[in-house]
């Protein structure tokens, strides 16, 4: 097992293998410190992987020719001849994103740089299967349109982001709730496959988030950091080694779950005192509607007499959850984002940090709590990155990272 833990050069080399039988690892190793470092020289990828120069000279000629990288400009101003960094070619790959959520589902198109071409999004009363596979469907017909023909192929999949057991989400009776209880029964891949021969990969939604974050947020500045994402319900994921862990059932950071106490001593899960349908709740105890919390853009300024206990309940509980975690893996730092407007995410932030003044830390050495920086779109955007690195990158979660 070998691993690239430093954030600016490599220290542990995930060491590339020169034999031509293994082409596909080395090739997938470049690719993946392209995906993390953006724009890397030949000699750079020589030195990181410990690959001779002629062998990555090779693969960089046929990546090329498949189109999955681009050379950039010269670099200029240094003595002898002019650096030419590579990049991952946007137009390379593309992916779908699929978040299932409680109220609302997103798709977007993602490209190969981590860009978003394209995005839809339905709402809904409640995620029922027809509802959600239909969206899938008419929505992929639409995000394939806005690629030119030539690109259409490059399609490489389809990611979904949803929680797991989502059957057990619902509080309908009667009818309406065994038509819920039917996605106990729904397989994904073959659901998707009565209308595209792209291949699915699931994933939880909330891991889903952490790794975007991880690729395209605050993750390169840590090695190892527990991440809250706070929506309809919380959840998380972890990050150990510069690469999120997904765990032996795909359900490692189910932070969701972690143990807490109610007003009455009554034993209660992180979810039902840091989600944002808490909120909801109260919003519809008030006669709002709780619509409002969804808009685009969000602005929560005319809730602020409901945000406002909300932060600071929500913010002693990740507090406490955050020391919790913690104490089983020394993290050093915990990112917190959601499905919230950018000031919010802010102060829930801060809160936090004060939170964790006067917590017991007897024992523990307590993280840095930063805000996350991806936002609301995570869980589609981190849904979208399975294909791609299926397919192109490093398999992540087997001991090997581009840190």
């Amino acid at each position: 097992m070998v691993r690239i833990m430093d954030g600016d050069s490599i220290s542990s080399r995930s060491a590339g293998v020169n034999q031509s039988g293994v082409r596909d690892h080395n090739e997938r190793l470049l690719l993946s410190i392209l995906n993390r470092h953006r724009s890397v020289p030949a000699a750079e990828l020589a030195r990181r992987t410990g690959l001779s120069k002629p062998t990555v000279s090779t693969i960089l000629r046929n990546l090329e020719a498949d189109g999955l990288i681009r050379r950039g400009t010269p670099l200029r101003g240094r003595v002898g001849k002019p650096s030419i960094p590579i990049e991952l070619d946007p137009d390379g790959a593309f992916s779908i994103g699929l978040k299932v959520g409680r109220k609302s589902a997103d798709l977007l198109l993602l490209d190969l740089s981590g860009a978003t071409r394209g995005q839809l999004r339905t709402t809904y009363e409640y995620a029922m299967p027809d509802a959600v596979f239909g969206f899938l469907q008419s929505g992929l017909d639409t995000l394939l349109e806005t690629l030119p023909a030539r690109l259409r192929s490059r399609v490489c999949g389809i990611g979904i982001g949803s929680p797991f057991e989502l059957w057990k989400w619902h509080d309908l009776s009667g009818p309406a709730a065994e038509r819920f209880r039917s996605w106990k029964d729904v397989v994904f891949s073959e659901e998707v496959a009565r209308f595209s021969e792209l291949p699915v990969y699931v994933v939880n939604d909330a891991t889903a988030a952490c790794q975007a974050e991880h690729l395209y947020g605050r993750g390169h500045e840590f090695r190892d950091f527990a991440y809250f994402f706070i929506g309809s319900f919380v959840g998380g994921g972890i990050a150990l080694n510069g690469t999120v862990f997904e765990g032996n059932q795909g359900n490692a950071g189910a932070l969701g779950a972690m143990r807490t106490t109610g007003p009455l001593g009554e034993s209660q899960q992180l979810i039902d005192t840091a989600s944002l349908h808490l909120l909801e709740a109260r919003l519809v105890e008030a006669g709002l509607d709780p619509q409002v919390m969804w808009q685009k853009p969000q602005d929560w300024s005319a809730l602020s007499h409901y945000v406002e206990p909300w932060i600071g309940e929500t913010a002693q509980e990740l507090a406490k959850a955050s020391l919790s975690i913690c104490s089983v893996l020394d993290f050093e730092a915990v990112l917190i984002d959601g499905a919230f407007p950018p000031d919010v995410r802010q102060e829930l932030v801060e809160r936090v940090r004060r939170y964790l003044v006067n917590q017991d830390k007897r024992g523990l050495i307590a993280p840095v709590v930063e805000a996350g920086t991806v936002g609301e779109n995570a869980r589609a955007i981190g849904a979208a990155c399975a294909p791609i690195f299926a397919q192109f990158m490093l398999n992540t979660n087997a001991g090997l990272s581009v840190f």
